[in-house]
């Protein structure tokens, strides 16, 4: 049977944590290595299985890809050629769409299949293929993406939202472009800004990085270089909720504090305070847990949106922190329809959760959680579902956890590192 997580919850987690390298930087900055014209080196990338089909799909493309020790790999896509992702492979991860850009900017055109990924509402990929028409490519979407442009020139664009990968393609496909090329209401999220270093480690020139407008001047070919991949501040908002929720007491190393702003603020409204330390996060045991209402006593609201906002995927990590925490609290969950209907397991286990429609949800807490047999639906859902087991009374069984490894490695054996009584089932 798939594999499945047995877990006794009620343990008070402790101890040293350290983030892996961001899955949502890994990705594009892998893809990004097929247009240099030489080896690129990358550190601190993921084990992950997400991360592990893209580079299958780029090997299947002729680069060669080899792993250095357990969190390096070298890749030379010298030898890649222009001929069709491996269908299968790009159903298995909604990143293989970020070959559009650079197969597009190198050999001219690209057949895309259609990207698989997590099921969490309507996943538009329109603005990649409007920003590559500004470029100067035409696109045909029928059952699969075809894209040829036979040269690319700079342009000034407006994208028509701040997609995270859509401004990734765009801003691989830029470099190769001649001229300037001007992109405005850009996505700015720190794995954007890991990807536009990695580039200019290998020779791009980019202005803008950590902005919503990029200024990159193209047409400048690419070598090799290495690159070392930030740290994960999704998962980093995964182990303060983990914290929180097991009354637990961990040191988080290797953060960037910069790229915890919301983060942190989001969960202050909690009741969760976390302190930097420099590089390291130390979120203390026996936190308040009392939400903070808005003034007025009015019961708050907790929002996500793109970047600095709070990010998407730390909500379902707050929502089941919220249920351990003293008051009412409304999420609104902006960016995807579906997310929010992992909920019902929650109730399922006892939390007091009234969902209001696709996008919001009002949580009244603190709740007793009781252990249940769940599955995950996608990566953070799974993941909130393995913090709410954690936090339960008894002992909960978690199938389809091959979602959970899709974006967190070796999760059991480092919870267990902490304390938590977590058996894998295979």
């Amino acid at each position: 049977m798939p594999p499945a997580f047995r877990v006794q919850g009620g343990a008070q987690l402790r101890g040293t944590v350290r983030p892996a390298g961001n899955k949502n930087a890994a990705l594009p900055i892998i893809a990004a290595t097929l247009l240099a014209d030489g080896p690129v080196e990358l550190d601190n990338v993921p084990h992950i299985r997400d991360v592990l089909t893209l580079l299958d799909l780029i090997g299947h493309l002729g680069a060669q890809v080899e792993w250095l020790g357990e969190n390096r790999v070298r890749v030379d896509a010298r030898a890649a050629e222009g001929r069709v992702p491996d269908p299968a492979l790009c159903a298995r991860i909604r990143a293989s769409i970020l070959l559009a850009g650079p197969l597009v900017a190198r050999f001219g055109s690209v057949v895309l299949p259609p990207p698989g990924g997590d099921v969490i509402g309507r996943r538009r990929v329109d603005t990649h293929f409007l920003a590559l028409e500004r470029l100067g490519a035409e696109v045909v979407v029928g059952d699969r993406y075809e894209v040829v442009a036979k040269r690319l020139r700079g342009a000034d664009i407006f994208l028509d939202e701040p997609s995270v990968t859509g401004t990734e393609n765009a801003l691989m496909a830029a470099v190769r472009a001649e001229g300037t090329t001007v992109l405005r209401n850009a996505a700015s999220e720190p794995h954007v800004q890991d990807l536009a270093r990695m580039l200019v480690v290998l020779g791009a020139r980019i202005e803008g990085i950590g902005t919503n407008t990029y200024v990159i001047e193209g047409g400048h070919s690419l070598g090799g270089g290495a690159h070392r991949i930030g740290p994960d501040h999704i998962e980093i908002a995964s182990f303060i909720g983990l914290a929180a929720v097991t009354n637990g007491e961990l040191v988080i190393e290797d953060v960037r504090g910069d790229d915890l702003r919301s983060t942190l603020l989001g969960f202050e409204r909690l009741g969760i305070r976390p302190r930097l330390d420099g590089t390291r996060l130390l979120v203390d045991a026996d936190q308040e847990r009392r939400i903070r209402p808005d003034l007025g006593g009015h019961v708050p609201k907790l929002e996500d949106g793109p970047w600095p906002a709070f990010p998407a995927d730390a909500m379902s990590i707050a929502i089941v922190a919220a249920t351990q925490c003293e008051g009412m609290v409304l999420v609104f969950e902006k960016m995807f329809e579906s997310r929010l209907f992992f909920v019902d397991k929650l109730i399922g286990m006892g939390a007091r959760i009234v969902l209001c429609d696709p996008h919001r949800a009002v949580i009244n807490g603190p709740s007793r959680l009781r252990g249940g047999t769940v599955e995950s639906p996608d990566i953070r859902a799974g993941m909130a579902m393995l913090l709410a087991a954690l936090a339960a009374e008894g002992t909960s069984t978690i199938h389809n956890v091959g979602q959970i490894e899709r974006g967190y490695e070796k999760i059991d054996e480092r919870l267990r590192a902490l304390g938590a009584s977590i058996e894998r089932l295979d």
